[in-house]
């Protein structure tokens, strides 16, 4: 009830959060908009100098003031142009901002979960290893391993079975045969490597075969949802 209650305000505090930073930027493009100056200020300018100067006759000055009127037309063209390219990049800022927030929302609502699930390991409800077609079924999900990763990850059932944890050397002791003073800790290391990488998803593997510090490997599944065939 509680993480309920903790998603629904961090759900709260980031539509909030958008709502708050689309607000801005509107309020900055309103202020931005308001403060441009009138695209036909430059055209009244013009069109007064012709009302209140009636001595403007001759063929140059009324060229002139041709000129002039040209001149504010070409403006206020610009300025409308302007106004619409400062809309389109404030468009394209608020959006590129919501985007941004829900992606670094995403990415720490991910990174929770993979707490979550790196605190309480993989909840399996089935394990089953079959050594003759080198296959294993993980709840749901199937998984085709190599003979050596599919008889490191049996070695590690079977130890999980018995209730034991196996350094790297008896790993290898076992599957090699040798005795276990014998055998190398870093040999049995590259098997559950190797068992890992054919595994392939980094975070099935790496909570599924958990390495207990300073004792060993285990597999993180209790001993009554693994079956061999």
């Amino acid at each position: 009830m509680d993480r309920i209650r903790t998603a629904l305000d961090g759900n709260r505090v980031v539509v909030w959060g958008v709502v708050a930073i689309v607000a801005i930027l509107a309020a900055a493009a309103v202020m931005l908009f308001l403060s441009l100056p009138d695209a036909n200020a430059f055209n009244e300018r013009v069109e007064r100098i012709f009302v209140e100067n009636d001595a403007l006759r001759t063929a140059e000055q009324i060229r002139l003031l041709e000129i002039l009127a040209q001149s504010g037309t070409a403006f206020s063209e610009v300025l409308a142009s302007y106004r619409m390219i400062i809309f389109v990049l404030l468009v394209f800022a608020v959006a590129l901002m919501v985007a941004a927030i829900i992606f670094l929302v995403t990415i720490a609502v991910l990174n929770r979960r993979m707490e979550e699930i790196e605190r309480q390991g993989i909840r399996v409800s089935s394990l089953m290893i079959s050594r003759e077609e080198n296959s294993v079924m993980l709840n749901d999900m199937a998984f085709r391993l190599t003979p050596a990763a599919i008889e490191t990850l049996s070695v590690l059932a079977e130890a999980r079975l018995d209730g034991d944890i196996m350094s790297g050397a008896e790993i290898e002791a076992v599957i090699s045969g040798k005795d276990p003073a014998d055998c190398d800790e870093a040999a049995g290391a590259m098997r559950i490597k190797r068992l890992r990488d054919a595994l392939g998803n980094q975070i099935v593997s790496e909570l599924l075969v958990r390495n207990i510090a300073r004792r060993g490997y285990v597999l993180a599944v209790e001993p009554e949802k693994i079956r061999m065939i």
